[in-house]
């Protein structure tokens, strides 16, 4: 994940060597972020593809009302890029909805899960699996649910974003 945009704020180094460039081989291990912080918009190397896996590790804010976490094909506003997946935590009606926007229409929202995961004030971990039909997702290493995909082309999934009432702890 770069960022696009330079930043003020104090650098990060991280060292990941989940990082690679489009040929698979991984890329430099020193790769140096802005420190992450909400609304966040961030490009994922090479897009999506099987196998491929984003983490996303936070922490709640005290009284959260929501957060999302999307994957878009780049950031475009206006047109908007489609959304191969948005997740959006909501605390009010405890549910973890998911949904996807192609070509400017949203597709019917899932929301169906077993539990709710995430507690105010507390760390979690959400884990975004790239499969051949589906995204798998995993919230504190439990599966939750998988969301198949709408968009064909992974490769053009390259862009996170992230917003709401959450601090974001680590990317990879």
């Amino acid at each position: 994940l770069a960022l696009p945009q330079r930043s003020p704020f104090h650098l990060q180094k991280i060292e990941d060597g989940h990082l690679n460039n489009s040929l698979g081989s991984p890329v430099q291990a020193d790769v140096y972020f802005p420190r992450l912080i909400v609304p966040f918009c961030g490009h994922i190397k090479g897009g999506m593809r099987p196998g491929k896996k984003i983490l996303v590790m936070g922490i709640v804010d005290l009284n959260p009302e929501s957060f999302g976490i999307s994957l878009t094909c780049g950031e475009s506003e206006d047109p908007p890029a489609d959304v191969a997946i948005e997740l959006k935590a909501v605390f009010t009606e405890r549910q973890f909805v998911r949904n996807s926007c192609v070509a400017g229409e949203w597709g019917e929202e899932q929301s169906s899960i077993p539990y709710f995961p995430f507690i105010p004030d507390q760390p979690f971990r959400v884990e975004i699996l790239c499969e051949h039909p589906r995204f798998r997702i995993f919230v504190d290493g439990h599966q939750l649910f998988d969301f198949y995909h709408r968009i064909e082309t992974l490769s053009a999934i390259d862009t996170i974003k992230i917003n709401g009432d959450l601090q974001l702890t680590k990317l990879g």
